[in-house]
């Protein structure tokens, strides 16, 4: 949307039958505020919260009282939204293509190949983006990248899924009368000198659906110890319509698998549905507020937390991120915890610092050896632990825009090289279309 806004001709190749991603799955929208409640996402991705909210399908931004805000909303609106306005803004959409080769030289990728129902269709351009989570263009192209964790492990992966008939009150009394079930005030920011009992009331009077069930919690330790419930780390509730009372849940999980290996992710999606119909049933048995709920969708992809890390001129780093670290080359804030799902009930979770935010430099989109190519998305340049925060929604927003108005900035110049772009450019620019890069914690 930015690239085309900002006047080049753009064409989305996109694998699957619909566009939108990530956001599709019913899972809110992290790091668009940091954890004080300040806005870090603006541009492209407010635009999209305010199709939604035009659409009757905005919920808004919430507070977990754990470590985080975040930005939740109707993920069947959402689907109108990405399409209406990836229509409006002028962008060429070619579904369920796939990339199968690259053409490069001397550092620059000329075309890449796509095969879809015509056949096989070679695109040439002369800037590309790679926005495939998985890095696959520059993969293809010769660039180098880490993957998974030092051992070979992996980050579990997780299908999001959707109850509707929840009896939100009844919920918020459970968390009021039992907190020890939650996970409440995890980050001195969000709780802030606060009992559980006060930040139970706090949930009570924010009147969502907006909890996190741990998993070393006694009500889901138990359920797990008698074989009730799969080991993991949480159930995270969030809503996505009131009309409906319908949450969406973030707690089904198999770790280890590379995603990489689709014959590997296809045999995954078993193990994953047969969890979700196992934490169906323990909601409806065990949780208040879920005794009538119903089954009400799933996600349509399995949502994954790592593969490729590519390297860029620029890496994020783990003090990047917890210290909140500002800088003068940011095009784009990120504010999520270090998030590192583990097998089993593991899961490390470190806030940063001040419950602010942190800029993403614009090296981390720019892959070593490619000169018009840039990045955007999960497959960020960033260390293991950086990484775990960056890869959320709100971010990967953000650093999709800055890697769209750098394109037609870049092509406005009649350049190929993203290096070429003066950094200090294309802040002003992002600046002037309601990009966040300045002015929060």
């Amino acid at each position: 949307m930015a690239a085309a806004r900002g006047g080049a001709r753009t064409v989305l190749v996109d694998a699957g039958p619909m566009p939108g991603g990530e956001l599709l799955t019913g899972m809110a929208v992290d790091g668009a505020l940091n954890a004080r409640g300040e806005w870090i996402l603006g541009g492209v991705g407010r635009a999209l919260f305010d199709e939604c909210a035009r659409l009757g399908g905005y919920i808004g931004p919430l507070n977990d009282w754990r470590l985080i805000h975040y930005v939740c909303f109707d993920p069947e609106v959402m689907k109108l939204a990405v399409a209406r306005l990836l229509a409006r803004s002028g962008v060429e959409l070619w579904l369920q293509s796939f990339m199968t080769g690259v053409e490069q030289e001397a550092g620059e990728v000329r075309a890449v190949r796509i095969q879809n129902k015509h056949g096989t269709v070679r695109l040439a351009a002369p800037v590309f983006i790679d926005a495939s989570g998985d890095g696959d263009l520059v993969a293809q192209a010769g660039g180098t990248f880490d993957i998974g964790g030092e051992g070979g492990e992996f980050q579990p992966l997780s299908l999001m899924f959707r109850m509707s008939g929840v009896d939100t009150p009844a919920l918020l009394r459970f968390v009021r009368e039992a907190p020890r079930h939650f996970a409440l005030g995890e980050s001195e920011a969000i709780r802030g000198g606060r009992s559980d009992d006060e930040i139970a009331r706090a949930l009570i009077e924010q009147a969502q659906p907006t909890v996190f069930i741990k998993g070393d919690g006694p009500l889901l330790a138990q359920a797990i110890d008698q074989q009730r419930m799969y080991p993991t780390a949480l159930i995270m509730i969030q809503p996505t319509s009131a009309a409906r009372r319908e949450v969406c849940l973030n707690t089904t999980r198999i770790a280890n698998v590379n995603a990489l290996h689709t014959r590997e992710l296809g045999r995954a999606l078993d193990t994953l549905t047969g969890q979700i119909e196992t934490c169906v049933r323990f909601m409806r048995d065990s949780v208040p507020g879920f005794g009538d709920a119903v089954f009400s969708g799933m996600a349509p992809r399995i949502g994954i937390r790592e593969t490729r890390r590519l390297h860029g001129e620029a890496t994020l780093s783990r003090e990047d991120v917890l210290r909140a670290r500002k800088r003068e080359d940011g095009i784009g804030k990120g504010s999520h915890h270090v998030d590192i799902h583990q097998d089993g009930t593991g899961q490390i979770r470190i806030p940063v610092d001040g419950g602010g935010s942190y800029d993403i430099p614009w090296g981390c989109l720019l892959p070593v050896g490619l000169r018009n190519v840039a990045l955007a998305g999960r497959c960020v340049s960033a260390d293991r632990a950086a990484h775990g925060s960056v890869r959320v929604m709100g971010p990967c927003m953000a650093m999709g825009e800055a890697a769209g108005t750098a394109a037609a900035l870049v092509l406005a110049q009649e350049a190929r090289a993203f290096r070429s772009l003066p950094v200090s450019r294309l802040r002003a620019r992002l600046k002037e279309n309601g990009a966040i890069l300045d002015g929060t914690h």
